[in-house]
């Protein structure tokens, strides 16, 4: 390798997934950023070559033993790489929706918190608050005699707890000291029995040291206090005390260290594991440290305050509207007993009426039921609905029943802790007069201000001096990618992909590894101009600490910044995979044939429409928006209008559109009861028919899905082969064509198409079905052709070929030409689903809609929409919902992306910061007038609609000019 070599990462003959063949060279230690169109090939650079490689080599090194625990990645389709580090993927699929884990545990912040609380921590009784104080022997002594006399006591000494182990040694020991009895796990053993214990499980054994009964005289105080003394000596302070009053049994731990006198609550050692609420030292009873737990939501079983209970207002007791009905009778004999109409709407009933048919009553109530023709007369109290629901959904054994209960099931905060996960005198630890719960809700920026101002004595100091370190860069890391408006106990599930990204990408920053190959996928989402600079510099930082950063980016401003510029292109799909252009930003631009340099350039632009649309004057009005940190606002959103909802990230711009409008709006008008976010009430629904919500959610979590059965084209596809001359004579049905069923497909690989072989401790292989050839039909099936090709050959074409294929058949080119209009042409119209981006399954979510006969009254919600486009699928996607908007439909999107912002009709502008300072409409209007309202948003937007280019890009040019 020459000196030149060394310093390039060195890619020949790249050939994974649409890349033609190609050879790629990038410096090593630089930042450099691989764009292109959508599906150009990008990602298959990027992933599935680069770190690909990257990894198996890595994983190659290791032992054959260790090889077999780990997901080795199949060797990538190309003649060689050199030069290549070891590399760290930083996706947008880092976190998993698990309610346990939180910003803290992801970035390991929490597990310092729990550290820095339990050694400097200052324990308060969760009682009274006093601060808890040591105990001597004598006190815990005098406490025992307390319980009062007669009542039998065993003194215990809790020598193992919780560990894993057989603990032999330990109770061989106690047998030589003289000892007879211990607990192991909870029961009451003899020393002399042969004691086995499974050491892969966990243990608690605790000696037995005295057996007494409780008098009050000088001997037996004696006695106890030795008695203590041992049990303490054996455990390091902390004792347990068995009682039997003859009535019942209990215990209670006392220790050396903690206790409160007043209260005489006893407290254990402070350890780092009582502060984790994933595991049962700490974690809440109740909840099991989740901070809520699954129950009945009476605004789920009422939904709908305006019905009777005649009309139904009960839902899931909706038949009840039936007289015959067992629940019928049961509200009937209600209404009677406490003299309240049937017909009354339910939110016009007495508060304690309502409460009554929600949660029961006490009194006896009279109930005549008709059975067969006969009655019966029964004095009993009355349940109530939730009540009874709750318990039938614990005790039923139909797991139909339990589906159907669990729609009117809700997350709500736990009682007792409030949401906050821990035991009460865990929470009852403070540093700084807070706990740990309570410094983990502060937005991160907060935070990060409390430990700065934290005041410690010399002592605690000393001790806490390096975990505060820790903490304080962690949070710093935070800061500088954008991400302060977070909280650590924000739950991972709520992270969008950008924002779980920014988390991985501020504890690589944390690490300080060198050397290292970092790829990122687009980390850019979800953030605004203001934020994306702090993410700019925070990836700078990174590669100048001695890294090669390969970035898949979209964003202008980012690639501008970068070093090295990779275009990919020229088009998508099997018209893209090749180099179009490589170099400085600079190079790119004055590169005739780079689409993404003449965006850049400005020779080619999204224009800013001529004149907004005035809409057709009619408005929905959310009432008290007050979803996470929404300020109880009212917001108006036109119709009949392209409208954006801007702010910077955390604002509250996903509360208020997908908490609150479409689920609030989707459950009225579908009559399907979504839980919407907090809020008073929505206005003007009735000016619409139906919301739809496109979001980049897959479109199917396995292979089987893919955009023909999505979009519904196959039926259609399926019915065209079904009716051919050949398939009618053999008897063939549509479903002879669908690889889901027996009948057409290869039953050898179950219409899979490949069978997957597991090489032990290599990457499994997928090769193709020895019987089918990878075409998942059978013969028989594959004979049948229309126009020449088979189902096969039809669902390996591409939307562009496959339009012209059907371009006779109206029924399949309709939803065809609305795929290839958002961009999609280049995609076959059988891949698979999990092979499709996040943008991909987007427009397809898009085209299906598209294809579907508009009314004209349809309400479309986007999230981010333009997540993985690049400039010229950007205009292609506003050219589509501008054709929805014309057609009379409102479409809302929330959306950072200038060019998208200024083609806007409406905007509402959300902040003025992130967290606890968002959450307020800060301005509404035409883009022009939100550029002079001189918010955040419209700071940048000024400098959009008079130069058609970001401020900073503007600078970044300016300087590479120079």
């Amino acid at each position: 390798m020459t000196d030149e070599s060394k310093k390039q990462i060195i890619i020949k003959g790249a050939r994974e997934h649409n890349l033609q063949d190609i050879d790629v060279s990038v410096p090593r230690d630089e930042f450099i950023v691989i764009t292109g169109l959508s599906g150009s090939g990008k990602s298959s650079l990027a992933f599935d070559t680069i770190y690909a490689e990257g990894q198996r080599r890595y994983v190659e090194s290791l032992s054959a033993y260790a090889r077999q625990f780990l997901g080795q990645m199949k060797k990538p389709e190309m003649e060689s790489i050199e030069g290549l580090s070891p590399a760290i993927s930083i996706d947008q699929k880092t976190t998993r929706e698990n309610p346990r884990s939180t910003v803290g545990t992801i970035t390991e912040i929490y597990d310092y918190l729990r550290l820095l609380f339990a050694r400097i921590g200052i324990p308060h009784c969760p009682n009274c608050g006093n601060e808890v104080s040591h105990q001597t022997i004598g006190q815990i002594g005098d406490s025992i005699i307390e319980e009062g006399e007669g009542i039998k006591v065993q003194i215990l000494s809790p020598i193992v707890r919780d560990k894993k182990g057989q603990f032999k040694d330990v109770l061989e020991d106690l047998r030589n000291k003289g000892f007879v009895r211990v607990r192991v796990d909870g029961e009451i053993r003899e020393l002399e029995e042969d004691i086995s214990l499974a050491k892969t499980y966990r243990h608690n054994i605790d000696v037995v040291v005295d057996r007494l009964k409780i008098r009050k005289d000088v001997d037996f105080k004696r006695r106890l206090v030795d008695s203590l003394e041992t049990a303490a000596e054996f455990s390091e302070g902390l004792i347990t005390v068995l009682y039997d009053d003859g009535e019942k049994e209990y215990e209670k731990k006392y220790s050396e260290h903690f206790a409160c006198v007043d209260c005489g609550i006893n407290f254990e050692e402070l350890t780092p594991r009582m502060f984790s609420f994933n595991a049962p030292q700490g974690a809440c009873p109740e909840c099991n440290g989740i901070g809520s737990k699954m129950e009945i939501d009476p605004d789920l079983v009422v939904p709908d305050k305006s019905l009777s209970l005649s009309e139904g207002a009960i839902v899931p007791w909706a038949s009840s509207a039936k007289r015959e009905n067992y629940y019928f009778q049961m509200l009937d004999a209600v209404s009677k007993y406490f003299n309240f109409s049937m017909d009354t709407p339910f939110e016009e009933l007495d508060k304690k009426y309502q409460d009554t048919i929600l949660f029961g009553c006490d009194e006896k109530i009279p109930f005549t039921f008709k059975r067969r023709n006969k009655s019966y007369m029964v004095n009993r109290k009355f349940e109530g609905v939730v009540p009874r629901m709750q318990r039938l959904y614990f005790e039923t054994k139909s797991s139909y029943s339990r589906k159907y209960l669990s729609k009117f099931m809700s997350d709500r905060k736990c009682y007792v802790c409030d949401g906050k996960r821990l035991r009460p005198e865990v929470l009852a630890v403070t540093v700084g007069g807070k706990s740990i719960i309570d410094v983990c809700d502060l937005a991160i920026k907060d935070s990060y201000q409390f430990f700065q101002d934290l005041e410690l004595t010399e002592r605690e100091n000393f001790i806490a001096k390096e975990v505060l370190k820790e903490i304080k860069e962690r949070l710093s890391f935070l800061v500088e990618v954008g991400l302060d408006y977070l909280s650590m106990s924000r739950s991972s599930g709520t992270l969008s992909g950008g924002e779980a990204q920014r988390i991985r990408l501020a504890t690589q920053i944390g690490s300080g590894l060198v050397g290292v190959l970092y790829i990122l996928d687009e980390p850019s989402i979800g953030l605004h101009q203001r934020d994306n600079i702090k993410l700019i510099e925070a990836l700078k930082r990174l590669k100048d600490l001695g890294n090669t950063l390969v970035v898949v980016e979209h964003d202008e401003e980012t690639i501008l910044s970068a070093d090295h510029v990779v275009d990919i292109g020229p088009g998508a799909g099997e018209h893209g995979g090749k180099v179009v252009a490589q170099g400085t930003p600079i190079d790119i631009m004055n590169n005739k044939d780079s689409i993404t340099g003449q965006y850049i350039s400005r020779t080619k632009k999204i224009d800013i429409p001529k004149e907004r649309r005035p809409g057709n004057g009619k408005f929905i009005e959310i009432k008290g928006a007050a979803q996470n940190n929404l300020k109880d606002i009212d917001v108006e959103i036109p119709l009949g209008k392209f409208t954006c909802v801007t702010g910077v990230s955390g604002s509250g711009k996903s509360s208020l559109i997908n908490e609150i409008l479409y689920k609030g709006a989707h459950g009225k008008l579908s009559k399907k009861f979504m839980f919407a976010g907090k809020y008073d009430k929505i206005n003007g629904l009735e000016n619409i028919d139906k919301v739809i919500a496109i979001d980049q959610k897959p479109i199917g979590r396995t292979p089987r899905s893919n955009p023909a059965t999505y979009t519904g084209v196959f039926t259609d596809i399926r019915d065209l082969f079904a009716n051919t001359p050949e398939s009618k004579a053999r008897g063939y049905k549509p479903g002879r064509f669908s690889f889901n069923v027996k009948g057409g497909r290869c039953e050898a690989c179950s219409g899979d198409g490949i069978v997957q072989i597991e090489m032990h401790f290599l990457a499994d292989v997928y090769v193709p079905c020895e019987v089918c050839g990878g075409k998942r039909y059978n013969e028989e099936t594959l004979d049948i052709r229309y126009k020449g090709k088979n189902i096969y050959e039809v669902l390996e074409m591409t939307v562009e070929e496959a339009l012209e294929f059907f371009e006779n058949i109206p029924k399949i080119t309709k939803k065809l030409q609305t795929l290839y209009d958002v961009g999609l042409g280049y995609m076959k119209i059988g891949q698979p689903a999990t092979t499709l981006s996040g943008g991909e399954a987007q427009r397809i979510k898009l085209a299906k809609e598209l294809s579907r006969t508009s009314t004209g009254k349809t309400l479309y919600i986007l999230d981010e929409p333009t997540t993985g486009l690049h400039f010229a699928d950007i205009k292609r996607l506003l050219e589509v919902l501008a054709r929805l908007t014309d057609a009379g439909n409102s479409v809302v999107v929330i959306e950072h992306n200038l060019d998208v912002i200024k083609t806007a009709d409406h905007i509402i502008d959300l902040g003025p910061e992130g967290g606890d300072g968002g959450g307020e409409v800060i301005a509404t209007g035409t883009p022009e007038e939100i550029a002079e309202a001189g918010t955040y948003t419209g700071q940048f937007l000024e400098k959009m609609l008079n130069e058609n280019i970001t401020p900073y890009a503007k600078e970044l040019v300016e300087d590479m000019g120079k």
